[in-house]
């Protein structure tokens, strides 16, 4: 940072101390976290500490501030460690708040946005000043208050879904998990009647519903890094493994997903059924040439209908 001018340098450094004074660890204090407080609170070299404020901003835009501003200019592939090493830790110490204007937004979504809380602008503002210790002292005892509201707020957010089985869970808002819903409330009643649910990969859990004894029963050894379908039917009757994909997050089962799902559940003694799930029929138009043969399509606008890439049967595994 030097190289930059020691008025970045010091900016930065004070940034630091910021943050380690609000309870980061060292990776979420480091200068790379640093450098993503400055753009989250639009604080230029030349800016003093009370003239922070709080925009929403994505994750392009964040370093975008941090290039153009503190002449750090991180490589495009940078964003992913941005996201899951310093704003998601951000959030989990509830000094920011990810989508404040519609917190059910797709993760996969272009305009997912962080914004500093409100409550932390004040003590902000008074660093370098004599009000600084009391101010952050103050904070820091509401914290909490913070943390049980915004896992009230989330709570709240969480979409309700009834299994087969009739037992309920909750998703987490936004994402693929409302297309989930649909495909467990209006596609397992109608297509895989008696069907045991065995996996479901929530976007914010990605373990929601997880029967290991059941895969090992059948099988299949699940690894914890392995690329799991959204949604794991096993119908007993007819020996079936369903496997189904969200497309609206991931994209359809295509001939590549196809083989590496073939791969994933290669040792089960069920046969496999592979199954592409779309919101809509607009969407599944995205990727009607990118189907894999020997699949299934489904679009929960019309839930009672299935699209069949095969020209012998209708849904079954095949092989």
């Amino acid at each position: 940072m030097r190289d930059i001018g020691e008025d970045a340098y010091a900016r930065v450094e004070d940034a630091r101390c910021v943050l380690g004074a609000l309870g980061m660890d060292a990776e979420r204090s480091n200068e790379r976290s640093a450098l993503v407080l400055l753009a989250l609170l639009n604080l230029r070299v030349a800016d003093r500490w009370d003239q922070a404020s709080n925009p929403m901003l994505g994750t392009r835009a964040i370093m975008d501030f941090i290039r153009d501003e503190y002449g750090r200019d991180y490589a495009p592939n940078t964003r992913e460690t941005v996201r899951r090493f310093t704003l998601h830790q951000f959030a989990d110490a509830h000094l920011l708040v990810q989508n404040p204007d519609d917190p059910s937004r797709p993760v996969n979504s272009p305009r997912w946005n962080y914004q500093v809380v409100a409550q932390a602008l004040p003590v902000i503002w008074t660093y370098g000043t004599g009000g600084w210790e009391k101010s952050l002292e103050e904070y820091l005892a509401v914290v909490p208050g913070l943390k049980a509201q915004h896992a009230a707020a989330r709570k709240l957010d969480r979409i309700p879904l009834t299994l087969p089985d009739g037992a309920g869970i909750a998703l987490s808002p936004g994402g693929q998990n409302v297309l989930l819903k649909a495909m467990v409330e209006e596609f397992c009643p109608r297509f895989t009647p008696g069907g045991r649910v065995l996996y479901i990969g929530d976007a914010g859990d990605k373990w929601a519903v997880f029967d290991q004894a059941a895969f090992a029963a059948l099988g299949v050894t699940v690894h914890e890094h392995g690329k799991m379908p959204d949604l794991v039917v096993y119908l007993p009757d007819r020996e079936w493994l369903v496997l189904m994909e969200a497309a609206s997050s991931h994209g359809p089962v295509d001939a590549t997903r196809q083989g590496d799902l073939a791969t994933l559940f290669a040792g089960s003694t069920a046969r496999l059924v592979y199954v592409s799930c779309f919101p809509d029929r607009a969407e599944f138009r995205k990727y009607v040439d990118k189907i894999a043969w020997e699949s299934e399509v489904w679009c929960a606008d019309h839930p009672t209908h299935m699209i069949h890439y095969n020209g012998e049967r209708f849904l079954g595994p095949y092989g």
